[in-house]
């Protein structure tokens, strides 16, 4: 994606939503992930995540990877922002999101 809001993500293998996701092979949940974009999306337009419109998750991300987010939207100022999630190039999610202030 060009023209995108980027910021690397990690999740750390004592976050406490990955023993049950899954117990002796953590994968980080897509919750956790959206959960990232909804940060992201504060710190680059100031809104709070309102809805998730698209999501999908090809590939997992294992504990303590890093991973590039990047947001985008037509317009800076707009309530809607594509999202993917990349690691090492390789697409992990992708999808839309709407903010509000």
């Amino acid at each position: 994606m060009s023209d995108c809001f980027e910021q690397s993500l990690r999740i750390d293998a004592t976050h406490p939503a990955l023993p049950g996701h899954f117990p002796g092979h953590p994968l980080v949940p897509g919750v956790v992930l959206l959960e990232q974009v909804a940060l992201a999306l504060r710190h680059w337009r100031g809104q709070r995540l309102a809805r998730v419109l698209e999501a999908k998750f090809v590939a997992s991300l294992l504990p303590g990877e890093t991973a590039a987010l990047c947001l985008t939207g037509a317009v800076p100022e707009g309530t809607r922002a594509r999202f993917e999630i990349r690691r090492e190039g390789h697409l992990l999610a992708r999808g839309v999101v709407e903010g509000a202030t």
